[in-house]
């Protein structure tokens, strides 16, 4: 993990120098993001998801290598939530429960895409790269209503020791690999994809807690849908 991660890095750095000597824009984007949490166990032989819906906001800056041929690098702040439906406790009792996830994150990426030009000044483009992820806050909030009216409350950290918690459910940083599709009308730009997690983002102990069985098959993944509009605030 450690070793991708810094080849990555790598890649990143080599692009931003390519990026430096051709030709290119300085843009910001805000949009939409749904990161989700997959398990594949070998209990369940499925896929189980658990998916949180947000917004993201970030810069990029996007230069042009050979003619249609470049790359974007970029910074993302993401926040997302997920709320659950409120549920009986159990058969034998009257209260309800329900659950709040929120997730925030940094995502710095690389992407290599290529632009048609369809009209002038206007394109269509495809790409794919890779996004170093550092996972900033995750935390499930659990409430319980009583018959009575009242409602406790209480916080699970995904990625840090807080109320007496045993284990970090989740690693802090991940590694993605996006691929998308975009549009752009001189300075306007619209970019839409996927990315796929490269590593497992959970830590072993938290297979066992959840209840999944946590042998050399058990697999997790950290994956997104996106969606950003944005434009240039100069071209070179």
């Amino acid at each position: 993990m450690k070793r991708t991660t810094i080849i990555l890095c790598a890649l990143l750095l080599t692009a931003g120098a390519m990026a430096q000597e051709n030709m290119g824009g300085f843009g910001v984007h805000v949009g939409f993001a749904a990161p989700t949490l997959y398990i594949n166990s070998p209990t369940s032989k499925k896929i189980e998801a658990n998916p949180m819906h947000g917004f993201k906001v970030g810069v990029s800056y996007d230069a042009t290598v050979i003619k249609g041929f470049g790359t974007t690098l970029g910074l993302n702040y993401t926040f997302a939530t997920h709320s659950s439906k409120w549920e009986a406790v159990s058969e034998m009792s009257t209260d309800q429960v329900s659950y709040r996830d929120t997730y925030q994150g940094l995502e710095l990426f690389c992407d290599w895409q290529y632009k048609f030009e369809i009209a002038g000044n206007t394109y269509l483009m495809l790409y794919t790269g890779p996004t170093i992820q550092c996972h900033l806050a995750l935390r499930e909030q659990e409430y319980v209503r009583h018959a009575a009216g009242t409602t406790e409350q209480r916080t699970r950290y995904g990625y840090e020791y807080r109320d007496n918690e045993s284990f970090q459910d989740y690693k802090r940083v991940n590694v993605t690999w996006g691929v998308g599709a975009g549009f752009q009308y001189k300075r306007y730009f619209l970019r839409g994809g996927y990315d796929f997690g490269l590593f497992n983002p959970f830590r072993y102990d938290t297979f066992k807690a959840m209840g999944v069985d946590s042998d050399y098959y058990t697999r997790g993944r950290f994956d997104q849908w996106q969606i950003k509009i944005g434009m240039y605030l100069w071209q070179n």
